[in-house]
């Protein structure tokens, strides 16, 4: 599956929105992709999962691992694709990091490999990795439907992306007038829609 092909099933599903966003992390953009778009159809869940697989095909993964919510999804199909444990990791009382519920572990040594939907800061990703390196198990790689940051975050490991993007993002304070001109509109996971002058 090429870059071009990853964008295509984007297009084809809705989920490559234009516009004025504030996205999650505060930021603001002219381009949002809507993973929910895509995550909605499975036979293109499938599609992108079964890339994911075959990319770490030759990998001998034990489990993959995925932050709530989209790569939840993602991790028990690519796990399905690969014959192995998929888990997800959820955010921790406090709201700030995730942690293993419902009885899900690692054990020391198991090849991990991590997975998430959208690329934008890397935080989620971030969060689920510290799991990794509290259970010492050996991270074997990270796996992105798309990576919105056009390839500038660095894990330190290997990173796939089924689609890349240089999406330009820019603060609040820093929002161009061109894009100020557009009404915004939220959208991310803390965000429920709405649209607001």
């Amino acid at each position: 599956m090429t870059n071009e092909d990853a964008l295509a099933i984007f297009k084809e599903s809705g989920a490559l929105l234009e516009g004025h966003f504030v996205l999650a992390s505060g930021y603001h953009s002219a381009t949002y992709l809507e993973k929910f778009q895509v995550l909605q159809y499975p036979h293109l869940v499938e599609k992108l999962c079964a890339e994911i697989a075959r990319r770490f095909a030759n990998e001998q993964i034990d489990v993959v691992l995925g932050p709530t919510t989209g790569g939840m999804l993602l991790a028990y199909d690519v796990a399905r694709h690969l014959g192995t444990r998929g888990i997800f990791a959820e955010r921790n009382d406090e709201g700030i990091g995730r942690v293993l519920r419902r009885g899900f572990t690692i054990s020391k040594g198991e090849r991990v490999l991590v997975v998430d939907d959208i690329l934008t800061t890397g935080g989620s990703v971030k969060d689920t990795l510290k799991i990794v390196t509290d259970t010492e198990s050996t991270l074997v790689g990270i796996a992105v439907l798309a990576d919105r940051s056009g390839g500038s975050i660095d894990f330190g490991t290997r990173l796939e992306a089924l689609l890349t993007l240089d999406v330009e993002k820019f603060a609040p304070h820093a929002v161009p007038e061109w894009l100020a001109s557009i009404p915004m509109t939220e959208r991310g996971s803390s965000h429920n829609l709405k649209a607001s002058s």
